[in-house]
């Protein structure tokens, strides 16, 4: 089964349980998922939309909602607060499991031990290695943030 297609089942029935907040991230999830397939589909670089694809999407979704929650924490705002985590809590749910801090640090490691990288500069040649082995189970921003403290330290 497609990932839109589980999306899709999920969507009918949070209509028929009747919960809005569910109701409404679906909606949100479904109509992205729709523009993005007006754009695969036109222009010049035509294609299908896969579950790759989709994914990328909800990896978006999901950043953007964490910039809104840093903003609502610094500005008090709990009410916001609250809809944008039971949003991303059901984002996350079409995801693979990410990755913990401590789990990020130490592929980050061996990643730089394998590439031998010995400085800031060699870091495009260690996230090229991590995407390419970690693209659906690592953050990336995170990711970003310990090779650059790791590699500055060397």
């Amino acid at each position: 089964m497609s990932l839109k297609s589980k999306i899709e089942i999920d969507y009918q029935n949070s209509v028929k349980s009747k919960d809005k907040s569910k109701i409404s991230t679906y909606r949100l999830i479904l109509s992205s998922i729709k523009d993005l397939e007006i754009a695969n589909r036109s222009g010049p670089k035509k294609k299908d939309t896969e579950d790759n694809d989709i994914k990328q999407l909800i990896k978006k979704m999901i950043k953007q909602r964490n910039e809104s929650i840093e903003i609502y924490k610094k500005n008090n705002r709990q009410d916001l607060l609250e809809v944008e985590e039971k949003e991303v809590s059901i984002l996350s749910s079409y995801l693979p499991k990410q990755l913990s801090d401590d789990e990020t640090k130490d592929i980050c490691q061996k990643t730089i031990q394998e590439a031998n990288a010995q400085s800031i500069k060699d870091m495009g040649k260690v996230m090229g290695i991590l995407k390419k082995n970690y693209s659906d189970s690592l953050d990336f921003a995170k990711a970003g943030k310990i090779l650059k403290d790791i590699l500055n330290k060397t």
